[in-house]
């Protein structure tokens, strides 16, 4: 179901019994809400699975071009709409990369609208406004990579270290397939509004928190085990967990042990906070 919100445009899958408790899953870059459907399929009997296709991607097409200043914290404003609109809130609240990004500031900044939160392969941003202005240059490159050879960017934006175990993976071709589906120009735009450079730094935040919160990283993808440790130190209720022998993708990689702990997760008591 496609929906926009203030003028900010997303698309909607959900699956299961919607009087079940709800979980909200946000892709990464380059993917779309169907990325979930496997993880979604087997949490069907428990949850009631809300899939969204993030702007620029899948069929959350762009009309027009947005004004980059402000469009993320843009997005999770809409994104909180959206929830309060159709996910029958507190629900739970997943999101990979891009979409862990969004996720996370989405968690920080409506911690009402969730029960728990689990953000995997994710950041809160870079500290300074001289990084955030490096990563807008860089990101920016990759842009014009994309729409000028997007076959090839494809095969450029898997050969970084961090997809290096997906890359082995028996997935793999099915994944680097079903990328090739977006639309480049939506893709382009999607980076230069979306990226790290346009995402605050949501660090300090992070030490206010109260949501419980769960950080999945793979062991192998020692730049987000490194940053996922340095957000539990700096945040109450959280927690990290570590996918042996994964990498950045670690949903796909080990999609058995990803479920168990996300149900494991969700399923957990918290103690009485007096």
């Amino acid at each position: 179901m496609p929906t926009t919100i203030n003028a900010i445009p997303f698309h909607i899958e959900t699956l299961g019994d919607p009087s079940l408790p709800r979980i909200i899953f946000l892709h990464g870059f380059l993917g779309s809400g169907s990325d979930w459907l496997p993880v979604a399929r087997e949490l069907q009997r428990e949850y009631s699975v809300v899939m969204i296709d993030l702007p620029g991607h899948g069929s959350a097409a762009f009309h027009g071009a947005p004004k980059a200043d402000g469009f993320f914290l843009r997005t999770i404003d809409a994104l909180a709409e959206l929830v309060r609109e159709s996910a029958a809130p507190p629900c739970y609240l997943v999101g990979y990369s891009m979409g862990g990004r969004l996720a996370l500031g989405l968690a920080l900044r409506y911690p009402e609208l969730f029960k728990k939160a689990v953000i995997i392969s994710a950041s809160p941003g870079l500290r300074s406004e001289q990084e955030r202005a490096q990563r807008r240059e860089s990101d920016e490159g990759v842009a014009r990579k994309i729409e000028r050879n997007f076959a090839g960017f494809i095969e450029f934006w898997y050969n970084q270290p961090l997809f290096s175990t997906l890359k082995s993976h028996p997935l793999f071709r099915e994944v680097e397939s079903a990328r090739k589906i977006n639309d480049p120009h939506n893709l382009a735009l999607a980076l230069r509004l979306l990226g790290t450079g346009r995402q605050p730094s949501f660090w300090e935040e992070l030490q206010k928190n109260r949501l419980p919160i769960c950080f999945f990283a793979g062991e192998k993808d020692e730049r987000y085990v490194e940053i996922g440790h340095q957000m539990v130190n700096l945040s109450p209720d959280s927690d990290l967990e570590l996918f042996a022998r994964c990498g950045h993708t670690l949903q796909l990689e080990n999609r058995e042990l990803f479920v168990g702990r996300l149900q494991s997760f969700f399923n957990q008591q918290e103690p009485t906070k007096l």
